[in-house]
């Protein structure tokens, strides 16, 4: 397999690569769009920073990716719903880079307060203005925070050293979570409006875009200090140097940009009570050392499908729950496979139901592979975990899952359920059968059964009359192929009863069609697992 690392990481997460057995590492430092093209051909994985752009257009011309890896937090430069659209995983590292970011925005803060930039530039000139750079402390004074995530609350715990007090505006922080760190959860208004110092660490999004504004910054104190070193466009540029002008903001420190690199001749580099720094947020020994091993690391496993971690387009999972869920992946793949073979090519709704311990797990990459499984006939190799939601829903399938608290009959039971077109349903059942965990299915459009779902198998409905399994095995054994295994169930005596067999090999068309039209049998498919 080849690992494209298109920008440069730390030399341990190169070498990492390299010494893993089936891997191809090549490095195309500062390569163009066109040469990036070129080489993503026949990868596997590809390793970028922000230099790199991975647009529709790389992603379409990798046939063979099947993950992305960016070592940072920020995405903005790869194409997400491309990459999930062909089953590409895309990964991020938003824990290295976690310490030298609040550190970078606490040393903003810092030089917010006793101008370090400024006098050190005034003593490089050759002054002395010890009267011009007065100070002030950050004993007392109130910290805003918005975005209370790993960054916003390491930022946190050293205002709190510093005597500070501490109020967060976070839209998914919960109160008990606020009076553990020992800060104030307020809305965003009330943080504005009572802050001494606002820091910002929240993603860029259509609601986060321009969030500290001209409007926004009118309601703040006067003299306010602001510190963005999360994302360009959260702090609106024009709106913030004509409030650094006006007086209204006192001082303000970005290390994140509208558009960067930011350009030789922009205004903001005029402004004196400005400090900027060139995106320097995981720019440490350390952090780069951290984020370089872990999103190889990630990235290897991504590719032979092990455990995700920091998966941005479908759930991590962690190597505790993925144990648990193993026995029933394979499970929910067969079962997803076997419905979509029975029920009719025209289905409306795919429903989910999950009974048992599997409701005490997170199932939503058992979900994924049930989905997986049923799309596997219809989109062939374009369909995996990651991208077998998006590719359901683009076939005008709605799909619902459940967890139910109602008992079973087993220990964990999955019900699949498909309705047609006409509004009939086809369901099929599964559970894990002995200390083994035996994939089993044990009810199929509603008849009680026990059939091993894997390889060939043939699904006869007929009239409950004698001879029907007699029929079957003449006509199988003419063909030459052979029974594995056979469950049969009726509705009510005389009624409709279900075959299920296991086969070793598929019959031919000429052993298929006697089978169909032999006399009481109803309809007969076969399914290929």
């Amino acid at each position: 397999m080849k690992i494209l690392v298109a920008d440069k990481i730390a030399v341990s997460g190169v070498e990492f690569l390299k010494n893993q057995n089936n891997f191809e590492v090549i490095e195309a430092y500062g390569s163009s769009p066109e040469q990036i093209l070129e080489l993503v051909k026949d990868v596997s994985g590809i390793i970028v920073r922000s230099d790199t752009k991975i647009t529709r257009e790389v992603i379409e011309a990798a046939p063979q990716l099947k993950a992305v890896g960016r070592a940072g937090v920020g995405v903005d430069n790869i194409d997400i719903e491309a990459a999930t659209e062909n089953g590409v995983v895309v990964m991020n590292t938003p824990g290295g880079n976690t310490i030298a970011t609040a550190e970078l925005t606490f040393t903003h803060m810092l030089c917010s307060t006793r101008q370090i930039a400024q006098a050190n530039a005034s003593m490089t000139a050759g002054r002395w203005d010890r009267k011009v750079y007065g100070g002030a402390e950050m004993f007392r004074k109130t910290l805003g925070i918005l975005g209370l995530g790993r960054i916003g609350a390491e930022v946190a715990s050293r205002a709190q050293a510093f005597g500070m007090r501490v109020l967060a505006y976070d839209p998914f922080l919960v109160e008990s979570r606020a009076k553990q760190m020992g800060v104030e959860a307020m809305t965003l208004e009330d943080v504005l409006k009572e802050a001494d110092f606002i820091t910002v660490h929240m993603p860029l999004t259509d609601s986060t875009r321009n969030m500290i504004d001209k409007t926004s910054i009118a309601t703040m104190k006067d003299g306010v200090r602001l510190v963005n070193c999360a994302r360009g466009g959260i702090i609106n540029q024009d709106d913030l140097v004509e409030a650094i002008e006006s007086g209204k903001v006192a001082y303000a420190g970005l290390d994140v940009y509208e558009s960067e690199p930011l350009a030789e001749d922009h205004p903001m580099r005029q402004v004196h009570n400005l400090v900027l720094t060139p995106h320097l947020g995981a720019s440490t020994k350390e952090a780069q050392e951290s984020v370089g091993i872990e999103i190889a690391e990630n990235v290897a496993k991504a590719v032979v499908g092990g455990v995700l971690q920091n998966a941005l387009n479908m759930p991590s999972v962690d190597s505790k729950t993925l144990d648990a869920l193993s026995p029933y992946l394979h499970l929910g793949a067969n079962l997803g496979n076997f419905l979509q073979q029975i029920a009719p090519d025209q289905v409306n709704k795919l429903k989910i139901t999950y009974f048992g311990k599997i409701v005490d797990i997170d199932a939503d990459p058992l979900t994924r592979s049930i989905l997986q499984g049923y799309l596997t006939n219809i989109s062939g190799d374009n369909v995996n975990s990651v991208n077998a939601p998006i590719l359901l829903k683009q076939l005008g399938i709605e799909n619902e899952v459940v967890k139910s608290s109602e008992e079973s009959d087993y220990n964990e039971l999955i019900v699949l359920e498909a309705t047609g077109g006409d509004g009939e349903i086809y369901t099929v059942q599964g559970t894990l059968i002995g200390k083994a965990g035996h994939p089993r299915m044990v009810h199929i459009n509603g008849r009680d059964v026990e059939a091993s779902p894997e390889g060939v198998m043939l699904v006869v409905e007929n009239q409950d009359v004698p001879g029907i399994v007699g029929v079957l095995g003449t006509i199988l054994a003419k063909a030459e192929v052979n029974i594995a295994s056979m469950s049969l169930s009726r509705n009510h005596v005389g009624g409709l009863a279900l075959n299920v067999v296991n086969l070793d090999t598929a019959p031919n068309d000429e052993a298929f069609q006697e089978i169909v039209s032999s006399e009481n049998i109803k309809s007969a498919t076969v399914v290929s697992l």
